[in-house]
């Protein structure tokens, strides 16, 4: 298979799943190895396509649909599932975590964690590892953005937030 069939290969994958596809299960699906993936999926967005990477793999992006809102938190590593699981428990999504670095600048990482099933998952790849948070860059103090279905699922959000001890205000 020529590399264009597989890069659009790829994004047939993408377009079907139901969920992140991993790098090392398309270097399988395709007997190439997960550098070769990598590197593609590299070409793919260096050409437009939305793809994101997560902590389970790549999705596609699609059009967000709802409000995309931020709040600032600040806790310790150990409130992080209480603190992901009042937003999805409110029927918002966690897309990212922001922190700001002295060096780098702003810092981003893809989470898009929308139910606890999620949560769970990415609290036991976190477990699982040796990397920490990055928000223990920052004391603790960072950034999320959440696409939640509409105003209310949002103030919900805020107030469990609240209610927790998480939501950093001015």
């Amino acid at each position: 298979m020529r590399s264009e069939e597989r890069r659009q290969a790829i994004l047939d994958i993408l377009h079907a799943a139901g969920g992140p596809v991993s790098a090392g299960t398309l270097a399988g699906r395709f007997s190439v190895s997960r550098q070769i993936i990598v590197g593609d999926v590299a070409l793919l967005r260096a050409a437009g396509e939305e793809i994101s990477a997560t902590p389970r793999g790549y999705v596609l992006r699609p059009a967000p649909t709802g409000l995309r809102r931020q709040v600032a938190c600040r806790h310790a590593a150990a409130d992080m599932e209480a603190e992901l699981n009042a937003v999805v428990d409110q029927g918002c999504t966690v897309l990212d975590v922001i922190v700001e670095h002295p060096i780098y600048g702003q810092l981003t990482g893809v989470l898009e964690l929308a139910s606890r099933y999620d949560v769970g998952q990415f609290l036991a790849r976190a477990a699982q590892s040796d990397a920490h948070p990055l928000s223990d860059l920052t004391g603790g103090i960072h950034l999320h953005t959440l696409l939640c279905p509409d105003e209310a699922a949002y103030e919900r959000v805020v107030r469990s937030l609240r209610s927790l001890g998480i939501l950093l205000e001015g």
